[in-house]
């Protein structure tokens, strides 16, 4: 990948203007699997976003009905970022990880385990060596 730059822009400005890259190409992706997915599972999601995140691929606040995604969710496969987007719309209808929850999980994404499996066996996040 190459970025361009004005001259003398320093790594700060250049891994800006790479995150603002991933952030497009991340929401780009993530519309028509929400649109989807929220069809396929019966929820509606009130708002959605992007954002850095340390310890998560995803998070859910059921009440307000919004959703994050992590911003190093652009750096992995489409299976991946699928597999994020039905794990957060299925907790609009289950808060936790239990059975319902996994049965759920099941029946919208039968291979949801071996996804979840791949993707957490990459690093969350990685930041370039050099910009």
């Amino acid at each position: 990948m190459e970025i361009t730059a004005r001259p003398g822009a320093d790594a700060d400005r250049r891994r800006a203007i790479l995150e603002r890259w991933y952030r497009a190409q991340l929401k780009h992706d993530l519309a028509p699997l929400l649109s989807k997915w929220e069809t396929a599972i019966g929820v509606k999601t009130a708002s959605w976003g992007v954002r850095k995140m340390r310890t998560r691929w995803g998070s859910c606040n059921p009440k307000a009905k919004r959703l994050w995604f992590n911003l190093e969710l652009a750096k992995k496969s489409l299976d991946c970022l699928e597999y994020v987007v039905v794990h957060e719309l299925i907790h609009l209808l289950e808060r936790r990880h239990d059975a319902r929850f996994k049965e759920l999980m099941t029946k919208h994404l039968p291979e949801w385990r071996s996804i979840r499996e791949s993707l957490n066996a990459a690093p969350l996040g990685q930041e370039p060596r050099e910009l």
